[in-house]
């Protein structure tokens, strides 16, 4: 995988633009990698719900679930699908919508200089091998694109302590950091 500065694009991933996304703030640079996790209905992998809602276009009758969150204007950078496949909604150098409130070492408004990459999955259910994989390598390419320093990675629930809890305690970040090479 390869970060296109000019672009902000990710090669190799299915592209599937966002309009929920904006500039960030001026002299904000990418210092910060987000790790989440989503199934959309919550514990369902794959379709294409999680596409819909960060399009905007989730049928709110399409399942109970969506009624609550059809409304929801949110993204992420970076989608890794159960087998590895990235779906990248938002250009790495404009702001996604995927931290809300936040708050990473004494810096609040995490969007403003981070990059989020959603995993297909759940808080109890194990991530697939295929998935570590894919954010390793994303990441080595976000770390050689942005020079972020392998200290700056943290999970949704690291930066949103008691707001979220994703990815969850079934994410493995011992194993992430080996593969990455921070271990």
């Amino acid at each position: 995988m390869h970060v296109d500065r000019a672009s902000g694009l990710l090669s190799g991933a299915r592209q599937c633009p966002s309009p929920n996304a904006d500039a960030r703030p001026d002299g904000a640079g990418i210092e910060l990698i987000v790790v989440h996790g989503i199934s959309l209905p919550p514990g369902a992998f794959g379709g294409p719900w999680i596409d819909h809602l960060f399009s905007n276009t989730l049928d709110p009758a399409a399942h109970p679930y969506f009624a609550a969150i059809a409304g929801l204007r949110v993204s992420a950078h970076l989608l890794i699908r159960r087998d590895g496949a990235p779906v990248q909604y938002v250009p790495f150098h404009r702001r996604a919508w995927h931290a809300g409130v936040s708050n990473w070492r004494g810096r609040e408004r995490c969007n403003d200089f981070s990059v989020g990459i959603e995993l297909e999955g759940s808080d109890d259910t194990p991530y697939a091998d295929a998935q570590y994989g894919a954010l390793a390598a994303a990441i080595g390419a976000l770390r050689a694109a942005y020079t972020i320093p392998a200290a700056h990675l943290a999970g949704h629930s690291d930066i949103a302590p008691g707001r979220k809890t994703d990815p969850g305690p079934a994410f493995d970040w011992p194993r992430l950091r080996t593969l990455l090479g921070d271990a």
